[in-house]
C-alpha cells in the first residue's frame, strides 16, 4: 500500500477523497482541523516548515494537495498561500524523496473569474494562458509554474496540475444556467462538477502510473452546466467578440467550455454526474 498525504483534509473534497481512499491506501491528513476520519492526522499549515517536520516520520509516496486559498481571496493572500506555500510544500517533500504531486489548481488560472476574460480559443484548452485580473487566478497559474520548475530540477518527478471546475455536493446540485446576463465567475457557473466525480478524479490521478513530467488537465464534467445552447449563452456574454462556432456543430451544442479530452485520454477519466442529474 503506498502512503498518500493529501493536504486540505478537513475541507469539502478533502475529508470525501481522504474517507474513499483510506481503504486502499496509507492516507496521511494534514490541515488545521481535525478531519475526524481516524487517519493519522497532521495538524499544521503546509507552508510552514517547522509543521511539515511532523511528516518526517511518514514515507510518503503522493502528494494530493488541496488545501489553498480559494477564489475572492486577496492578492496578497493568494501570492503567499497558493504559491509560496506550495512551493515550501514541493520543496520540503522532494528533499524527502517524493517524487508524485497531484495538485488542485482551478479552470480560474486562465483568468475567467473577470467580465473582461475573453478566452483565446473555445474550447478552452488545457494549457491555455493566464489573463487574470484578479489574483487569485494568476495565484493558480504561478503554482502550475512552481511545478515545473520543481520537476525541471528533479526529472523524475511526476506532476499532474488538475485545473478544477467549480464542485458542488452530489445531493445540492445546481440548476442548469440559461442565457443571461455577464457577471464575475459566469464560466465557473456553466462549469460545475460533482465531487464524487471530482473525488475520481483526484484519485485516478493519484493512483496512475509514474509518468515523469508536469501535466495540466481541465478536470470538468463534459457538458456545460446549461439548460440552453452554449453557443447561446456565451454569445449572449461575449456578442461576436469570441467564435462559439465549435458549439454550433452538430453534437456540441451542450459540450463544456473546457476542453476534457485530454484528462479522458491521461486518466481514463470522464466525469458521470451531468446537469439535470440532481439527487
Amino acid at each position: 500500500m503506498s502512503t498518500i498525504l493529501i493536504t486540505g483534509a478537513s475541507g469539502f473534497i478533502g475529508k470525501a477523497l481522504a474517507k474513499a481512499m483510506a481503504g486502499k491506501h496509507n492516507v496521511v491528513c494534514m490541515s488545521r482541523r481535525n478531519p475526524g476520519l481516524g487517519a493519522p492526522w497532521v495538524r499544521g499549515v503546509f507552508g510552514e516548515f517547522e509543521d511539515l517536520r511532523q511528516l518526517d516520520a511518514y514515507d510518503v509516496d503522493v502528494v494530493v494537495h488541496l488545501a489553498a486559498v480559494t477564489g475572492g481571496c486577496l492578492e496578497r493572500d493568494g501570492i503567499l498561500v497558493n504559491v509560496e506555500g506550495t512551493r515550501c510544500l514541493m520543496r520540503y517533500l522532494m528533499d524527502h524523496g517524493c517524487r508524485k504531486f497531484v495538485m488542485a489548481s482551478s479552470i480560474a488560472a486562465v483568468g475567467m473569474q473577470s467580465t473582461k476574460f475573453r478566452p483565446l480559443a473555445l474550447p478552452i484548452p488545457d494549457e491555455h494562458p493566464c489573463l487574470d485580473r484578479d489574483g487569485y487566478g494568476v495565484s493558480k497559474y504561478l503554482m502550475e509554474e512552481i511545478t515545473k520548475y520543481y520537476q525541471r530540477q528533479n526529472d523524475d518527478t511526476d506532476v499532474i496540475n488538475l485545473r478544477l471546475a467549480s464542485i458542488a455536493d452530489d445531493k445540492a446540485l445546481p440548476e442548469p444556467r440559461r442565457v443571461s446576463p455577464l457577471g464575475q465567475w459566469a464560466l465557473g457557473g456553466i462549469t460545475v462538477m460533482a465531487l464524487s466525480d471530482a473525488v475520481r478524479a483526484f484519485t485516478l490521478a493519484a493512483e496512475a502510473p509514474h509518468t515523469p513530467g508536469v501535466r495540466i488537465l481541465n478536470a470538468t464534467a463534459p457538458k456545460a452546466w446549461v439548460a440552453d445552447p452554449v453557443a447561446d449563452v456565451l454569445r449572449g456574454w461575449w456578442d461576436d467578440t469570441v467564435d462559439v462556432s465549435y458549439f454550433e456543430q452538430p453534437g456540441h451544442a451542450y459540450d463544456a467550455v473546457y476542453d476534457v479530452s485530454r484528462i479522458e485520454k491521461e486518466l481514463g477519466f470522464v466525469a458521470a454526474v451531468l446537469p439535470g442529474q440532481a439527487m
